[in-house]
């Protein structure tokens, strides 16, 4: 069994993370700001912390995080801008007020655009369009890399509520799109990679169901996937739907529990 604290696990994705390592036996904590949008069905069987991690001091989310095995955070919106790299360099800065040998592993999340594309350094948030509104992930990994903590850093695709694929038909990348692209991506120039780049969104489209496991199933201390990017692709010729890939824009945000839909690092004006 393993103590999990879960931010944001009144948000989309936050709510199949709660769900399933409850299901799975975990000791789970979750905190939200609004206790009663808990799903009924677990809201029982786990420790609720009623707070707002913004307007908690760096001690006291340490304070609240520590004594966990794992940390995964579901919390912001990629459309708050600098509020979601505020965010998100906060809980950052809460973990690093733990003693380093009791940190708990630590899953945040960002969006497509931030793995490579093929075997290049390149990045879909280094696109004309993308980087507009998906910025923030490559703020949030550089914060990441800049701390000592055992992190992991899942980038998935636009993620949809439905049946679970399942892991082991999933497609996993480490720091890496987990879809082919052409070898001239090296050299192609951005503009005419932004269509290459959406055309491929459509095989990195996830259920929550499947993205909540891939974290939950890779709980380890410095395992593989720790201080790496992370990717999730469904099965080969396999392809999702979503009818608006984008976040939601800054003025129709509700809270900062809830992690976009939209994750996925597709600009506004793509199809």
């Amino acid at each position: 069994m393993t103590k999990i604290i879960v931010l944001g696990a009144s948000g989309a994705l936050g709510k199949h993370v709660a769900q399933q390592a409850v299901d799975a036996g975990h000791e789970v904590s979750v905190v939200v700001r609004t206790p009663s949008k808990l799903p009924a069905s677990w809201r029982d069987k786990v420790k609720v912390h009623k707070a707002d991690i913004a307007t908690l001091s760096a001690d006291q989310l340490g304070a609240l995080l520590g004594g966990h095995d794992v940390v995964i955070n579901t919390a912001g919106l990629v459309s708050d801008g600098d509020r979601f790299v505020t965010l998100v360099a906060h809980i950052v800065s809460g973990l690093e007020t733990i003693e380093p040998a009791n940190r708990p592993v630590a899953w945040f999340i960002a969006g497509a655009g931030l793995l490579d594309l093929g075997d290049t350094r390149r990045r879909g948030l280094e696109l004309p369009l993308i980087k507009k509104t998906y910025w923030p992930h490559g703020e949030n990994f550089k914060r990441l890399e800049a701390s000592t903590l055992d992190f992991r850093l899942l980038c998935p695709g636009p993620m949809v509520e439905g049946a679970a694929v399942g892991l082991e038909r999933l497609r996993v990348a480490i720091d890496r799109l987990p879809v082919q692209t052409p070898a001239a991506v090296k050299w192609l120039p951005d503009w005419l990679l932004v269509p290459i780049f959406a055309s491929r969104v459509p095989e990195m489209i996830i259920p929550y169901a499947d993205a909540a496991a891939l974290m939950l199933n890779n709980l380890e201390p410095g395992n593989a996937m720790s201080r790496h990017r992370v990717g999730l692709a469904l099965p080969v010729g396999m392809k999702g739907k979503k009818e608006r890939w984008t976040a939601r824009p800054p003025e129709q945000s509700t809270t900062t529990e809830a992690h976009p839909d939209g994750v996925s690092p597709v600009g506004t004006k793509l199809p």
